[in-house]
């Protein structure tokens, strides 16, 4: 059986307990704030968490940019050379163009090694979303399949992935344009929040509204109302004081942390 690396991005939201537990490889993206560039690396070293938040409270504005073909190139070609067989499931293309960038490198690499199993797949999803693939792909490699079925296995179960959000600061997202600065005002000033959704397409799109602390039951209740299984993430930002209460009211015993 040939060895192989899962390899994924940053935005996927792995911890680096879960990267060493899953053995996988990610890739920082990179982001511009107050004119320095960053990568996003899992364990902070950069920046944590706590300093991007509180940056952003302050009124800096992150901005994204795709790691290029060349990039791509460096970080795979090492394990190529190592005969390793490489599958690298990435942020949605819909929201960046780092997709493209890979397929890029991957056509170029398939050329120089043509021995190789080498795959790069759109998520069509961040975070959790994309982790999940990830997390699905590793089980069948574990379990025999070859990098290629579970490229395959992901572009064909991806449709299935739909993740929901919300947030508590509504100015990032008129920001980023997501919605109108009248709904941001409005709806800051009632405590009306939106519930975002990611459709199969990888495309961002408005779902409800709900008042995030005093209603996060809704979206809950919205999510387990789609017949699928649900997989709960309290992130930095948001729900980490709720994760009690819907551990209590819904009985949801493993969260995605």
């Amino acid at each position: 059986m040939s060895k192989y690396l899962v390899i994924t991005d940053s935005t996927a939201d792995f911890t680096p307990e879960q990267i060493e537990q899953l053995g996988i490889k990610v890739i920082p993206m990179e982001f511009l704030m107050d004119d320095k560039t960053y990568l996003n690396y899992p364990d902070g070293r950069e920046m944590t968490n706590e300093q991007f938040y509180a940056a952003m409270r302050n009124g800096s504005m992150p901005t994204t940019t795709q790691i290029t073909s060349a990039r791509f190139v460096e970080i795979f070609e090492p394990h190529l050379k190592e005969e390793t067989d490489l599958l690298y499931i990435c942020f949605s293309s819909a929201l960046s163009a780092t997709y493209e960038r890979s397929v890029t490198a991957v056509e170029e690499l398939r050329e120089k090694y043509p021995q190789r199993q080498i795959y790069t797949v759109d998520s069509r999803s961040p975070s959790m979303g994309e982790g999940l693939l990830v997390i699905h792909a590793l089980e069948m490699l574990k379990n025999g399949a070859s990098v290629k079925e579970a490229a395959q296995w992901a572009e064909e179960n991806r449709k299935y992935v739909r993740l929901w959000f919300t947030v508590n600061d509504l100015n990032h997202l008129k920001r980023g344009g997501r919605i109108s600065a009248a709904a941001a005002l409005f709806g800051g000033m009632l405590g009306i929040k939106p519930v975002l959704q990611v459709n199969e397409n990888g495309e961002l799109i408005p779902t409800e509204k709900i008042r995030v602390i005093q209603d996060y039951g809704a979206l809950v209740d919205a999510c387990l109302q789609q017949d699928a299984p649900v997989y709960i993430m309290p992130t930095y930002t948001a729900m980490l004081n709720l994760r009690e209460k819907i551990s209590k009211t819904y009985g949801f015993k493993d969260f995605w942390e």
